[in-house]
């Protein structure tokens, strides 16, 4: 059986492959380069037909010869009758993947956006803003009182530092979760713990539960960790109940993974009711429960935030949760903490311990002084994200008027329907006219949601003004060529 399954999978590995200077076919022939020079693809793989890739690309069936007739000039590729188009048996590369399909999983696309850096590129895969003007205070305020005490000390504090550790606890028994320090462990970035509590509870072959659509990024570490994915999908107030009590009943999960706080990518925020009667499944289950709450700290439509999930949870019950300052202040001040029981937040510090050691202390020291001002923090960060949301929605409306999305209840991201047009073969155009954007299916363990992309909101209005004008002319191009063909995805 062919490792490679669908073009799609091809189209994965290639990325922004049309950005730049120079004829489309040369560009592409230059990515399949780069993707079997770094081992993306193998010796004998099997490639599309130049009709398929064709299609899938949004390019004419010429550009694809001329790149695959190229590559074949070069030894590259080979052609033989009845097997098609290939990688050549004898190519050497740089170094074999692990991924069966795509390196890195079905997130390298987006982080491969953060490895490049800013460019022309409007990229769309991130929903980050630049830091709040408060971290520069802090900072300062930092440096002049305690960093001659922090120096002093040994620099190794693996579950956290404990003031911060502190801060935290405090902060959540104000959301309405009565915490104490021991149950917390603090984590370099949300990303590090979701990483932690994966590695405690997952084994290869056992069976996540998350929601559809999800975020690629958490998707690929329950996937490396050899998880089976099971999905449940989303109304106004969250999860569904019945999906969620048939698949707890049916599969057995090791870990039930949920965003009930502003989901990513669809902003929907789950209510107290749902909160409670999804606790309550997992105790009558006895599932544990990884709550994401990163977003919890982001624009808000929906008035005040009930109490994080844990705080339904009956007692005994098995509830972890996630959260980070990263939305709240700034991407690069990397710091998280995992909140759960204080034994089981033990078990995640040995095993930080082998990842770090443990987390960087001045980042933490800034992160206890900034807690404090959370609330203060939020309600400015709150204003400026509405203004943005109200102008990209007046934007849409305007230029792309046949788009359809529900105004989120918080986040910083539209969950967008694309009327009858493929997202996939829709990011192919969009990246010609200077647009990164996210598929849907990529969010969809299943592969649905085929007709959606994750648009975000939080750039300065020039900057959504440039995004949707490049959006608009994207569209324009495939509604005069049509929609591509439908494309079964193989996950």
């Amino acid at each position: 059986m062919d490792r490679i399954s669908t073009e799609r999978d091809v189209v994965a590995l290639l990325g922004d492959w049309a950005s730049g200077r120079g004829p489309l076919y040369r560009k592409l022939a230059g990515a399949l380069d780069r993707a079997v020079e770094d081992g993306a693809l193998l010796p004998d793989d099997r490639l599309p037909s130049e009709r398929e890739l064709a299609e899938a690309l949004r390019v004419s069936r010429a550009t694809v010869v001329a790149a695959y007739g190229e590559l074949r000039g070069t030894g590259l590729l080979v052609s033989r009758q009845g097997s098609g188009t290939r990688v050549a048996p004898d190519v050497r590369v740089r170094r074999p993947t692990t991924d069966g399909r795509v390196p890195g999983g079905t997130a390298m696309t987006i982080f491969q956006r953060l490895i490049d850096g800013p460019g022309e590129l409007i990229s769309t895969a991130v929903a980050a803003g630049g830091a709040v003007p408060d971290l520069a205070v802090v900072l300062r305020e930092l440096v002049r009182d305690d960093l001659d005490e922090l120096l002093a000390g040994p620099g190794y504090y693996p579950s956290g530092l404990p003031v911060l550790r502190e801060a935290i606890a405090d902060y959540l028994t104000g959301t309405g979760l009565p915490t104490a320090q021991d149950e917390i462990l603090v984590t370099t970035g949300a990303h590090q713990g979701l990483v932690l509590v994966t590695e405690l509870y997952v084994s290869p072959g056992a069976t996540v539960v998350v929601e559809s659509p999800n975020w690629p990024g958490c998707l690929d570490v329950f996937r490396a960790a050899g998880a089976r994915l099971a999905t449940v999908p989303l109304d106004e107030e969250g999860p569904e109940v019945r999906a969620v009590s048939d698949v707890l009943r049916e599969r057995k999960p090791a870990l039930l993974y949920l965003m009930p706080t502003y989901h990513n990518p669809t902003g929907v925020l789950m209510s107290p009711a749902r909160r409670r009667r999804v606790a309550e499944l997992a105790a009558e289950h006895e599932v544990a429960v990884l709550e994401d709450n990163v977003y919890m700290t982001y624009h808000s439509e929906s008035g005040a935030i009930p109490a994080p999930l844990a705080a339904y949870a009956p007692p005994g019950t098995e509830m972890l949760s996630l959260g980070s300052l990263a939305k709240a202040v700034w991407g690069g001040l990397r710091i998280g903490w995992v909140r759960g029981p204080a034994e089981i937040v033990q078990r995640l510090a040995r095993r930080k311990v082998l990842a770090d050691i443990g987390s960087p202390v001045l980042d933490q020291a800034l992160a206890a002084r900034l807690l404090p001002r959370l609330d203060q923090i939020l309600a400015s960060r709150a204003k400026e994200l509405g203004l943005q949301l109200d102008h990209i929605d007046g934007l849409l409306r305007e230029r792309l008027p046949s788009w359809r999305w529900r105004r989120p209840d918080g986040g910083g991201a539209l969950w967008v329907e694309l009327p009858g047009v493929d997202a996939m073969a829709f990011a192919q155009v969009a990246i010609r006219h200077g647009v990164d954007v996210v598929p849907g299916s990529v969010m969809d363990p299943g592969g649905g949601h085929g007709d959606y992309i994750r648009l975000p909101f939080t750039f300065a209005p020039e900057v959504l003004d440039e995004l949707v004008h490049r959006l608009a002319r994207a569209w324009a191009e495939i509604e005069r060529h049509g929609p591509a063909p439908a494309v079964r995805v193989v996950v």
